[in-house]
């Protein structure tokens, strides 16, 4: 279990700063990392796939097109389904390619249009060796701890290509000094096959986190028994669960703060922190009324940690409710 030994807490609920300060610049750019960090984040986040000659890269999903100008650079690169796929490219012609705020791959409009601009600027998609390297260069001269916490995307994808996601990114890991319990490192992924083969078969002695989508079992009130033994079995290979909001969360009948669901509780019985994504100022649910009420509810859940697009705020927020 991730426990105060393995690292000290910053605050009561942690910050991951999700894609990076994304609600502020292009996702996982090591811009939008260095504002992150400054910001003062706990944890930056890392999806990881792989290039076409095994290098682990930064990037939210397996498609290309959706963050980069890969369509105008490389037209004749596409597949079949008219995607273009980052295992396809060499990394050193990903990081080419001029990386954007996201958009829609067919419409080229903005995901979030009141964020940055979409293709405008000069970022790159970055390595997961160059990012490390600035992260760990930042904890050096700033004197602080800022932990990694890199997601493993689509590993039956990488492994239907010939490809072992999982394997290459632990040992580029490795070769940075995250590799023991103590390490400043948390390893999250979808796939719960994956995930305890990274602890049973690779040996992965990092803090893991097995992230959800909604669903029946994790809310439902005649589900309890089903809900407990699931997450008893993720605790056999897992530190921590990354539900979505909708699962962590249940209007308030009264019309107040949202309480925290039965999954919380649950979950800390099991031994498993949880960190629940993602904290948007500009698209949070319905069932708050503000950002800042987010906050306030995760506080009262007892959440552990939580994944924030704003970082800065998130961490306003909870040193403010910390303070009161």
């Amino acid at each position: 279990m991730f426990k105060e030994s393995r690292m000290a807490r910053v605050r009561q609920v942690q910050v991951i700063a999700h894609r990076g300060a994304s609600g502020y610049l292009p996702e996982h750019t090591l811009e939008a990392k260095a504002m992150a960090y400054a910001m003062g984040a706990d944890y930056l986040e890392q999806d990881v796939v792989l290039s076409k000659d095994d290098v682990p890269v930064v990037l939210h999903d397996i498609h290309l097109d959706t963050v980069t100008d890969v369509a105008e650079r490389f037209p004749d690169r596409k597949r079949s389904d008219g995607r273009f796929y980052a295992i396809d490219f060499l990394a050193e012609e990903i990081q080419s390619l001029r990386a954007s705020e996201r958009f829609h791959h067919r419409t080229g409009k903005a995901v979030f249009p009141d964020r940055f601009p979409p293709h405008t600027g000069t970022f790159q998609v970055p390595t997961l060796a160059d990012e490390i390297q600035m992260i760990q260069g930042l904890n050096k001269s700033s004197w602080r701890s800022v932990a990694i916490y890199p997601e493993l995307k689509q590993p039956k994808f990488h492994h239907d290509e010939g490809k072992d996601l999982a394997g290459i990114v632990l040992k580029e890991l490795g070769k940075f000094g995250y590799s023991s319990k103590t390490s400043p490192a948390v390893v999250q992924c979808f796939d719960e096959t994956e995930l305890r083969r990274v602890r049973e078969e690779l040996g992965c002695d990092l803090t893991l986190v097995q992230l959800f989508s909604s669903a029946d079992w994790m809310t439902k009130t005649d589900a309890a028994d089903e809900r407990r033994k699931r997450l008893a079995t993720v605790a056999e290979y897992a530190d921590g669960i990354g539900p979505s909001i909708d699962a962590v969360f249940l209007e308030d009948p009264l019309g107040g703060v949202p309480i925290g669901s039965s999954l919380v509780v649950d979950a800390h019985a099991a031994g498993l922190i949880v960190h629940p994504w993602t904290f948007r100022a500009d698209a949070f649910s319905s069932m708050f009324k503000s950002f800042a009420q987010m906050h306030q509810a995760a506080v009262l859940a007892g959440i552990d940690g939580v994944f924030s697009d704003f970082p800065d705020q998130s961490v306003k927020f909870f040193e403010n409710i910390a303070a009161e």
